[in-house]
């Protein structure tokens, strides 16, 4: 999303710690956002979908909760609109070999089970490392108060009017406390929240996870390539209608203080609750930012030789972001809750954002991928 932004120190330390994916104040000028209205249709279960046949020849297997994406060669990057960024251009071929991918976002439940399994501690749930924090920050940044460098996560917290879009501190608080199970922070719960997106997982939470479960994260290409649903020529993962909230969860109104909740989400929604794309996917578009394995870098795009096709991108060998050029960042996609047409459109196929690996906020996940075996 486009929500980067120039901080006082506190909220540097904070952005460099648990920044949400939301953040691109130089991209605002572009006039693309990251926050949209969701649908008001409703999908009472995707549990119909939760084991998919994969054919191969004769044989059948059952893959729990993943559908075949059968591999292919896209067109991967933005056409000219005015959403469209700096960093989704040039549009350039790229062809992915066939995967399997979850239907949806990793959910508080599956979460669970590993935590149980594993006994892991997420990035959230311990205290920051200063000496750490500091290689990512400009020479002579004075260590913050030891009440800043305690375990805690970003949360989401409307102004009560309106505010500049370029000061983000005005909607996002560091909260101790907040994790994957006390998602607003301490007395606050997932208790009944089993099909929501799990958040406040770091990218090394959500490769962690895959690991455990035998899989891994999807690299930047096939997740567009799967957004897109096989339908090169759309903008979004429904197709070429404007977001409503008939395709997605994101943010209706006047972002950040004015949310007209026409969706029923105030925040994120069960897995499932809209309209699956093409190729059978869940929650492409919004509710959560999802985790890939590429490192971000402004201008990869601008690597890739022209007339030729790029088998397979893992994404650069190293992050780059002009904003924030100490911090190493990982691409995220789908946009979130907090998108809209005013502030970052992030529910686009094409829509890239960026954060610290360390990063855990209210309204970041993952999905999984695996190789076909």
């Amino acid at each position: 999303m486009k929500k980067s932004h120039i901080f006082n120190i506190s909220f540097l330390i904070f952005l460099v710690i648990l920044l949400s994916a939301c953040r691109q104040k130089n991209q605002a000028s572009s006039g693309t956002t990251c926050c949209m209205p969701t649908s008001s249709s409703r999908f009472a279960t995707i549990a119909d979908s939760s084991a998919t046949s994969i054919h191969s020849g004769t044989a059948s297997v059952q893959y729990e909760g993943m559908v075949l994406i059968p591999g292919g060669t896209f067109n991967m990057g933005a056409r000219e609109n005015r959403f469209s960024r700096p960093d989704e251009f040039p549009v350039h071929k790229v062809k992915v070999d066939s995967f399997l991918m979850d239907i949806h976002p990793v959910t508080n439940s599956q979460f669970r089970a590993f935590i149980e399994a594993t006994g892991y501690i997420t990035t959230a749930e311990k205290a920051p490392d200063w000496e750490e924090i500091r290689k990512q920050l400009p020479p002579g940044t004075p260590r913050p108060h030891d009440s800043i460098l305690v375990a805690a996560s970003m949360v989401f917290s409307a102004p009560e009017g309106r505010v500049s879009l370029n000061d983000y501190q005005s909607w996002w608080r560091w909260v101790p406390g907040a994790n994957w199970k006390h998602p607003l922070g301490p007395g606050s719960s997932i208790e009944g929240m089993d099909d929501y997106p799990v958040v406040h997982v770091s990218w090394f939470d959500a490769v962690a996870y895959a690991r455990w479960a035998g899989k891994r994260l999807p690299t930047e290409a096939e997740w567009e390539y799967a957004a897109r649903g096989g339908m090169d020529n759309f903008v979004y993962p429904w197709g070429n209608e404007p977001v409503s909230p008939d395709f997605a969860n994101y943010w209706q109104g006047e972002f950040p203080y004015l949310d007209l909740n026409e969706d029923g989400f105030l925040s994120a929604a069960p897995v499932g609750s809209f309209q699956p794309n093409g190729f059978g996917l869940f929650d492409m578009a919004g509710n959560v930012w999802e985790w890939t394995s590429d490192w971000y870098h402004h201008d990869y795009y601008q690597t890739f030789p022209r007339n030729q096709v790029a088998e397979n991108p893992r994404g650069p060998d190293q992050s780059y972001d002009p904003m924030e050029p100490l911090v190493s960042k990982k691409s995220i996609r789908g946009g979130s809750f907090l998108c809209n047409d005013s502030y970052c459109a992030g529910y686009r196929s094409s829509s890239r954002m960026k954060s610290s690996p360390d990063t855990g906020t209210m309204h970041i996940g993952f999905r999984c991928v695996k190789n076909l075996p």
